[in-house]
């Protein structure tokens, strides 16, 4: 494994070279607190208009407001500024196009190991679960009726999001 990560290790340098957030003091300066995907086709700040600072983000597999995710939004609204959360999950995505034992089967053949044992968090219907994480949100009694949140479906291929809830 040595020499693994020289690219980045060196690109990261090029970047503390021109680095210009020193100081920050960790708010959400939008007020922004994001919840999406790890694909590596979302841009979430880009996607918004945002830059570094602007927002609280989360990022797992679908996109789901899962138990730390719903930590990291309580953390945010009422330590970190965060007046608006948005739930951005994405068409074509992974974890909404196969079934849980699909996902399994995958990663057992990629692996080479068991992975029955497994729950990757398959999504049958994407915007009834879509719904579901916002009324998580919006249910939970850390999060004050104050902080607007809302369901967006981003499109992978128009950079286009569409509001759901």
């Amino acid at each position: 494994m040595t020499g693994a990560f020289d690219d980045l290790l060196a690109a990261n340098e090029r970047y503390a070279d021109d680095f210009q957030l020193a100081g920050f003091d960790g708010f959400a300066h939008a007020g922004v607190g994001l919840v999406t995907c790890m694909d590596s086709r979302i841009d979430p700040l880009g996607l918004l208009g945002l830059r570094p600072g602007d927002a609280k983000m989360v990022r797992n597999p679908g996109g789901r407001v899962t138990h730390q995710a719903l930590l990291a939004l309580i953390l945010g609204v009422n330590l970190l500024r965060v007046e608006r959360i948005l739930v951005i999950p994405h068409t074509r995505c992974a974890m909404a196009s196969a079934t849980e034992a699909e996902l399994r089967a995958r990663v057992g053949q990629a692996s080479g190991q068991d992975a029955t044992w497994e729950t990757f968090g398959a999504i049958a219907d994407q915007e009834s679960q879509l719904r579901d994480d916002v009324a998580r949100v919006r249910a939970h009694p850390l999060i004050p009726d104050s902080v607007a949140v809302g369901g967006f479906l981003y499109d992978v291929d128009t950079g286009r999001l569409r509001q759901i809830v």
